[in-house]
């Protein structure tokens, strides 16, 4: 398993793995804290032998001390000194019990001796420690008399007090915080090795690696899981992008698996029941539809039809009735949706025979009667339960199986893969329904996608203008402000007093290409706009002003008119007196350009305009409308 299957894992089982280490802490606690309490004093005894004349001496006292030290440790722990203790206690606790309660030690080359008892109560322990003490240093004192080992002038070995036993404060016993951390530890270790066992054993498909790593049919797609449809049915269900954009998905790689023979003829089944296969049938159905492509559903499922009923439909005649005769397939088809191109043939009463009626040559005569043009789907019963699905795949173009994740698992979808090789029919693909849009196992569902009600919203003002105010607005930002001349920046000119309405300045200043008089293009845009009127293509402001006048969104507009009226400020930027101050015949001596030559518009000579040759054909100058 790589690091990203572990991920997922941990993802799925996460709620089991943090009940498991609660679980330990709070047991862990719950041990310790009924654990009845000890308490420990700690005391320390030293062995002393006496004082020597000279150095030599003194080296060999310290030798033997340390030689004594090992002997006083054993007896320490023997009976004799647990009697004594037992003695002066006066508690008639019975010697063993005590040597299991007291314990001494001694470090390596010292001659200090550790003693530390332990008890019910801080007092009973202190007391503990010091009567082993006492006893410990009678016992000794008894071994320790003059003999001729020793050294001259040495006194007699023997035991010193040290420490007191000091009188504990807190129990040493049970320690709350290590036993609740270890319990935590084990809890944690306990459900990571429950996630893991688990998900070896768990053989169930949840998404569309799963089914990739068992089989090589591909994977055509993945539906998220609907609450309202799995307990309303199909029609109820909620139109969210997230089902929407699965579904297209899913029809586009329809389209692409077999480019040079399209299937048409398709059999929807699973392994199955309740695994999805109507509600995929009926949404594919109805995204081929949208594409304006007509569409046959066929409910084939013969033991347990539940189109009609779920889409609201005729279920009296249906499939049956076609199959024996009694009337034709134009007859009990019935439309369904908006889209005028998905029509559903219900299936009718439920034959005795559903076997043979589906693998009847009039079955096959039925779902290849329709044109060329039309997408045939038919939904049928599962693959392991009978063998309808398989022989209806065995006489068309193929079979889509659909697999309910987390309910679907590895050894059923090989099982229905076999049934279908077995009558040698064609499984097209696989789609996973029912994947979850939250946890380890959600699809690409959890995106948020704000911006695209708000473009389904938007109204689309300007496209009878043929142009987008969008970017017409970020161009006129591009535009530079001022023209420049031989390295001379032009200043722009002042404003008139009083400006006239851009449509005004656009119609003053617009001249025909057929040198028509200046006064007739204004009157074209001063004319009022007839419904029905056609001014052009080419003349997009009299395109804003009718969507304005048919009540289009004033910003919107409003926008568009000032990315129109760029031209007439750039016109102006280029001259060193205003527009008006300039009289007809000065106005008559400007040449005519096209308006995709509006940005090459020449600069107005600053006192003397002279008259400049037109330049022919598509060269011609002039100014912008």
């Amino acid at each position: 398993m790589e690091l990203k299957q572990y991920t997922r894992v941990f993802r799925a089982r996460w709620k089991v793995i943090v009940l498991l280490t609660l679980l330990g802490g709070v047991l862990s606690f719950a041990w310790s804290w009924h654990q009845p309490k000890i308490y420990t004093s700690t005391g320390s005894m030293v062995i002393t032998a006496g004082t020597f004349v000279d150095v030599t001496q003194a080296l060999e006292g310290s030798r033997y001390i340390e030689d004594r030290a090992d002997s006083y440790l054993d007896i320490a722990r023997s009976r004799k000194v647990a009697g004594l203790a037992a003695d002066q206690l006066g508690t008639g606790v019975d010697p063993d019990a005590l040597l299991a309660q007291v314990g001494v030690s001694n470090a390596v080359g010292t001659a200090v001796l550790r003693v530390t008892a332990s008890a019910g109560t801080p007092q009973e322990a202190q007391d503990l420690a010091q009567a082993w003490m006492d006893s410990l240093t009678t016992v000794v004192a008894e071994f320790e008399d003059p003999s001729n080992d020793a050294p001259s002038g040495a006194n007699v070995v023997g035991l010193q007090p040290l420490d007191p036993p000091s009188q504990p404060v807190v129990p040493s016993s049970p320690n709350l915080k290590f036993d609740t951390a270890l319990g935590l530890l084990l809890g944690l270790f306990a459900g990571v090795a429950y996630a893991l066992i688990r998900n070896g054993l768990d053989d169930r498909i949840r998404e569309a690696a799963d089914v990739e790593r068992t089989t090589k049919t591909p994977v055509l797609g993945s539906l998220p899981h609907d609450s309202v449809i799995a307990k309303s049915g199909v029609a109820a269900g909620n139109d969210d992008f997230a089902m929407r954009e699965a579904v297209r998905q899913l029809r586009t790689n329809l389209q692409f698996l077999d480019v040079d023979h399209p299937p048409r003829v398709l059999v929807i089944t699973s392994a199955m029941p309740g695994d999805g296969k109507s509600t995929t049938s009926v949404k594919l159905a109805e995204a081929i539809a949208e594409m304006g492509r007509d569409v046959v559903l066929i409910d084939a499922d013969l033991r347990r039809p539940s189109l009609a009923t779920n889409l609201g439909l005729v279920e009296g005649a249906g499939l049956t009735d076609v199959l024996a005769g009694r009337v034709g397939s134009e007859d009990v088809i019935q439309p369904y949706g908006g889209t005028g191109h998905l029509s559903v043939l219900a299936a009718g009463a439920i034959p005795p025979n559903p076997s043979e009626l589906l693998a009847s040559d009039a079955m096959h005569t039925l779902v290849h009667s329709f044109p060329d043009t039309v997408m045939v789907l038919i939904d049928t019963p599962p693959l392991l339960p009978v063998t309808d699905a398989a022989l209806l795949t065995a006489r068309t173009d193929g079979a889509l199986l659909v697999v309910r994740s987390g309910k679907t698992t590895t050894d059923m979808l090989e099982k229905a893969l076999e049934f279908l090789m077995r009558v040698k029919g064609r499984a097209l693909g696989v789609i996973v329904d029912g994947v979850p849009r939250k946890g380890a196992g959600r699809g690409s569902y959890a995106y948020a996608y704000e911006d695209e009600r708000q473009r389904e919203k938007a109204p689309a003002i300007l496209s009878s203008a043929g142009f987008d105010a969008t970017e017409a607005a970020s161009e006129r930002g591009r535009r530079p402000r001022g023209r420049t001349r031989g390295g001379r920046s032009r200043a722009k000119a002042d404003p008139p007093a009083e400006p006239a309405p851009v449509e005004d300045a656009l119609a003053a200043d617009a001249v025909p290409v057929d040198d028509a008089p200046l006064e007739a293009a204004a009157d074209v845009s001063e004319a009022p706009l007839e419904e029905g009127a056609d001014r052009g293509a080419g003349d997009p402001a009299d395109a804003v002003q009718g969507e304005l006048e048919m009540g289009s969104d004033v910003d919107e507009a409003l926008a568009a008119l000032d990315a129109l009226g760029d031209g007439v400020d750039e016109a102006a930027d280029g001259a060193d007196e205003p527009l008006d101050s300039l009289g007809i015949e000065e106005m008559d001596n400007i040449p005519v350009i096209p308006d995709e030559d509006v940005d090459n518009v020449p600069e107005l000579a600053p006192e003397t305009p002279e008259p400049r040759p037109a330049r022919s054909g598509a060269g011609a100058r002039g100014r912008k409308a």
